[in-house]
């Protein structure tokens, strides 16, 4: 309790006697256990921070669970994957006039069609599939989001959401090469104008990514829950139509890295798809944002092997694929 609660209390009180009992033996109390002081000055500050709404989002099978409608600003996302498949959550937001129902009529069947040639090896009828991919979808902006997330595991991203139109996706593919998406893994969300200060987010680590460099991270977590920002530089948009990302990975003993990078390009017949590749845990991460955005996203380290990786061709070859060990 803290003192100035507890004196405004015992204020209110008509009982004098038992204010000054209460108040010195409170006094005592702290002096005799210093780590519970410590603990009463941590909750203090948590209570004078603005931290970010937290919103749960829930997947049980090919769906996405969560409310309709959300002020604008920060928001912290609360992913709870409970499927046996690998998900994740990327925020679209729609140019005016565009919602679902365009998603689910214009552009998610021409991505299917092109997906569906490539897996048959022919390129040039998957090539005229894209094509058919309508011209609103240039003013489609990526917002952020949560990253890939293993089966039956929760992942936590904080993005900043400006009024609009948005809609939630997993492009993940299916054995068959189905799209995710296509199988029902959309949903809208109204995001209205509110107020949008910043809120108090304090990172344990930064990851700068861009186009040229890569990404860039050179520090040596230790373990526990830490809070990863993520800095966009240069972005640009990749031969699969996506921009880079960031995604934390743990790395098995003895994986094959090789087979994690192939897998990370949708566009590559099996890559995407489930099952994921063995030996490796999907911890979460940050969707894609234009060129100076900012998200932050949480994770739990534990002793082992991480990777920090992309979701674009060869992320390797691009300096997009960064390891790392938790000691």
């Amino acid at each position: 309790m803290k003192i100035d609660k507890l004196i405004s209390a015992c204020l209110h009180s008509l009982f004098i006697i038992f204010f000054s009992v209460s108040f010195l033996s409170c006094q005592d109390e702290k002096k005799k256990d210093p780590e519970n002081q410590t603990e009463e000055i941590q909750e203090s500050k948590k209570e004078t921070e603005r931290g970010p709404d937290v919103t749960t989002i829930v997947t049980n099978a090919m769906e996405f669970k969560t409310k309709d409608k959300l002020d604008s600003g920060w928001h912290t996302f609360r992913y709870n994957n409970k499927s046996n498949e690998t998900h994740f959550v990327l925020f679209d937001r729609y140019p005016d006039g565009y919602g679902i129902e365009n998603a689910k009529t214009e552009l998610i069947p021409p991505f299917q069609e092109g997906m569906n040639f490539i897996i048959e090896g022919k390129m040039e009828e998957a090539n005229a599939a894209f094509a058919k991919i309508p011209e609103w979808f240039q003013g489609v902006k990526f917002k952020g989001g949560v990253g890939l997330i293993s089966a039956n595991s929760t992942a936590e991203s904080t993005i900043y959401l400006e009024p609009g139109t948005y809609i939630l996706e997993c492009y993940v593919k299916m054995p068959n090469g189905m799209f995710h998406s296509a199988q029902g893994m959309v949903k809208e969300i109204q995001v209205v104008a509110a107020d949008s200060s910043k809120a108090e987010i304090r990172e344990d680590y930064t990851v700068s990514i861009n186009a040229t460099e890569g990404i860039v991270f050179n520090q040596n977590p230790s373990a526990g829950k830490k809070i990863f920002k993520v800095d966009f530089g240069e972005q640009k948009v990749y031969e699969n139509y996506v921009m880079h990302d960031v995604h934390l990975v743990w790395v098995g003993q003895g994986s094959d890295i090789s087979q994690l990078n192939d897998w990370m390009n949708w566009a590559a017949p099996e890559g995407l798809q489930t099952p994921a590749p063995q030996g490796f845990k999907f911890l979460g991460g940050m969707q894609e944002m234009d060129s100076g955005g900012t998200g932050y996203f949480t994770a739990d380290l534990r002793p082992g092997n991480y990777a920090l990786i992309a979701e674009i061709p060869d992320p390797q070859g691009k300096g997009m694929l960064k390891t790392f060990t938790v000691k």
